[in-house]
């Protein structure tokens, strides 16, 4: 910060000195003049001045328009007037309408020190504020940019994994649009068990459309395989929820991701995979999960059954409460009709491209 600088305006070179005495007390950079004249050529050549100290005499004889000038032309200039046989009226008008910032008797050296020192504190809590403000105006600017990255990485990853899983599905072409459909009906499912906390939303929403990730590691020629799978080959394709959580952990995202990633195929009876849980050693993301991802394969079409609706899905998620299903969450399901449901899947799917088009494509580039 520059020093604070004083300009002392005063005939008598023994007060001029005894001002300068005691204004040094301020640490300021301080220079004088005897006339008015040469303060005001001073302050023109140099605007670095903060303070103007001056004796003009009387307040009906000071050079009121000058010093109004003065203070439009040096924008931040304080002006103390030494003047004698005060009028108390006239200098409150004065002060009032700013051409003065303070008025002191010319042998009064402790008012006039007072005075000037509370200018040089206000310049000082001024140029402090401003510092302040600068640094807060950078700090919410830097913030922005950070937010606005921030956005933008987040939208490159919801499409990176959108676009793995699409390209997952296209692996395995019959089941392809599988992993959107599964998310919407596993985040309805959450709000109808009244988890609306948007983190954990958004955890349950990524954990559906990343849950089947592991399969990048299970050869075509188990996935595409169009008869029945040998035990060795039922075996391989039980391992891919420990293979997908397995590649989330590395990459550290959230909790609710994993526990749909590595039990979605846990039973609540305890005879699913790959661990054999039961009730509630089940996170309760994956118990939501694996009943929304049983009625996609219910209604959903496969070549080797024909699509079942959703009366029929709900008859069957039913009759498997307590065994498959927690009881809890068919609950849940079964509070909206199956017409609703149909609905959710024909929203969710009307984005997804034609199946039979990309299955022609798939086929193309496999020759």
């Amino acid at each position: 910060m520059d020093k604070y600088k004083i300009l002392i305006c005063e005939e008598s070179g023994a007060r001029r000195d005894d001002l300068v005495r005691v204004l040094g007390n301020l640490d300021a950079e301080i220079a004088s003049v005897p006339t008015f004249p040469q303060a005001v050529r001073a302050l023109l050549d140099d605007s670095d001045f903060a303070l103007l100290l001056a004796s003009l005499g009387s307040l009906s004889g000071a050079p009121l328009p000058v010093v109004r000038r003065l203070k439009k032309e040096i924008p931040g200039l304080s002006v103390i007037a030494l003047v004698t046989g005060r009028n108390t009226e006239a200098g409150l008008a004065l002060l009032d309408k700013g051409i003065f910032d303070h008025l002191a008797e010319p042998d009064d050296l402790v008012g006039i020190y007072a005075a000037a020192r509370n200018e040089k504190r206000k310049k000082d809590l001024i140029a402090e504020n401003e510092l302040y403000a600068k640094s807060l105006r950078k700090l919410k600017a830097e913030q922005i940019k950070n937010a606005r990255k921030a956005q933008e990485l987040e939208e490159i990853y919801d499409s990176t994994v959108e676009n793995l899983m699409t390209a997952l599905d296209l692996r395995d072409v019959e089941t392809f649009g599988h992993s959107q459909t599964v998310t919407k009906y596993s985040q309805v499912l959450a709000q109808l068990l009244g988890i609306d906390d948007a983190a954990a939303l958004d955890g349950i929403r990524m954990g559906a459309l990343l849950h089947d990730i592991g399969k990048i590691a299970i050869p075509d020629a188990i996935l595409h395989k169009p008869g029945s799978l040998t035990t060795e080959e039922w075996e391989k394709i039980k391992l891919h929820p420990s293979l997908g959580y397995g590649l989330i952990k590395e990459i550290k995202l959230v909790k609710e991701v994993g526990h749909i990633i590595l039990r979605h195929h846990e039973h609540y009876d305890g005879s699913g995979y790959p661990d054999g849980l039961k009730n509630d050693d089940i996170p309760r993301q994956a118990r939501i999960f694996a009943l929304a991802d049983a009625l996609d394969a219910i209604t959903a079409h496969r070549p080797y059954r024909q699509v079942r609706d959703f009366p029929a899905a709900r008859k069957e998620i039913v009759k498997n409460s307590g065994t498959q299903f927690d009881p809890e969450i068919v609950e849940a399901f079964c509070s909206l009709k199956p017409e609703k449901w149909e609905r959710i899947r024909v929203e969710t799917t009307t984005y997804i491209p034609n199946i039979e088009e990309f299955s022609a494509l798939l086929k193309k580039a496999r020759k």
